[in-house]
């Protein structure tokens, strides 16, 4: 089959089209001719040999983990009736940005009549999340949500679901593009961070109260200013890493302000407390919680320019990669 290949660590030039083995199901899993593959941030990082500690992968490798397609195969043990179905999944072990990937029965959900699969793709990884956050964070209704890297994949599905819930949105992003993206998927105040000074702005949307509630998908700077401006007694998850690695937020200040903390591993499957599954991501896509917004879709020859796409922060919400 053919795959995008990761070389090597390094920048976006080590990821080859090339031959790949094709995957054998074991017992308990489908392989699935894949029709389009997710693309995250993480995945760029994973590629550059950052986050060992959360991914134990090395080259060559097969990068992605979230596809939809139609099953071709079945493992011992798995049901005949699975082969031909569509569905979205997460693979065994990375292997998604290729031609066939290998799943367990259990990570993949059958894609119900009328759902567009790019969609549920789409919402796979970043819905995911967005819809753990939704189950952590406190009740949403008359509250002032921060949420920074707004105009990425995930954070138009928080302000999705912190406007439907009915709060009140501050959005925080990147230039007057993202801004008016961010006002269409239902932001209430707009504040550009790269403007020195940003915090101030939201504080002021607040009436100088802060925020109740903060998803800071930027990490960095970004997310230290962004833990400045929750109110004491308000809640934050400091869960992105973007703008140079998670917020650098202290906990025994965040006990002392009576904040409440969250971070990445509250998100992560081994460690989370939620109860979120990939078919509660598909039923929410198919009642139109969750929409997302897709900017560019690659082909299999140019993950590597996603990769570039993300990195450079050019994309106005989500990339896909189309493989057939």
């Amino acid at each position: 089959m053919r795959a995008a290949v990761v070389t090597e660590f390094g920048d976006a030039t080590v990821i080859r089209t090339q031959e790949w083995p094709d995957p054998e199901p074991a017992a308990g899993q489908v392989v699935v001719e894949v029709e389009l593959a997710d693309i995250m941030w993480v995945d760029t990082a994973i590629r550059r040999g950052m986050h060992g500690s959360f991914f134990a992968v090395e080259p060559p490798y097969v990068p992605g983990a979230l596809f939809g397609g139609r099953v071709s195969a079945a493992g011992p043990d798995v049901p005949a009736e699975w082969v031909g179905k569509t569905v979205v999944g997460r693979s065994a072990a990375f292997g998604a940005h290729a031609e066939l990937v290998v799943a367990d029965i259990g990570a993949v959900t059958e894609l119900p009549p009328g759902v567009d699969l790019a969609a549920a793709v789409a919402a796979s990884g970043d819905g995911m999340t967005a819809l753990m956050l939704e189950e952590l964070a406190p009740a949403m209704q008359g509250k002032d949500v921060l949420i920074t890297a707004a105009a990425g994949a995930m954070g138009l599905l928080l302000i999705q679901l912190a406007h439907r819930a009915g709060a009140r949105v501050v959005a925080a992003a990147r230039g007057e593009a993202k801004l008016e993206l961010s006002k269409t998927q239902g932001a209430d105040v707009v504040v550009d961070y790269s403007e020195p000074g940003w915090e101030k702005a939201v504080l002021a949307a607040t009436g100088d109260r802060g925020v109740d509630i903060v998803f800071d998908g930027a990490g960095g700077a970004f997310g230290a200013a962004a833990f400045g401006v929750v109110k004491d007694g308000g809640w934050i998850s400091a869960h992105g890493a973007p703008g140079g690695g998670f917020a650098p937020v202290d906990p025994a200040e965040a006990e002392r302000r009576g904040v409440t903390l969250k971070g990445i591993m509250d998100l992560r499957a081994d460690s989370t407390t939620t109860t979120v599954t990939g078919a509660d991501v598909v039923r929410r896509v198919a009642a139109g919680d969750l929409v997302p917004v897709v900017d560019q879709v690659f082909d299999l020859d140019h993950v590597a320019d996603a990769h570039t796409a993300l990195e450079q922060r050019t994309l106005l919400g989500k990339a896909l990669i189309r493989v057939r």
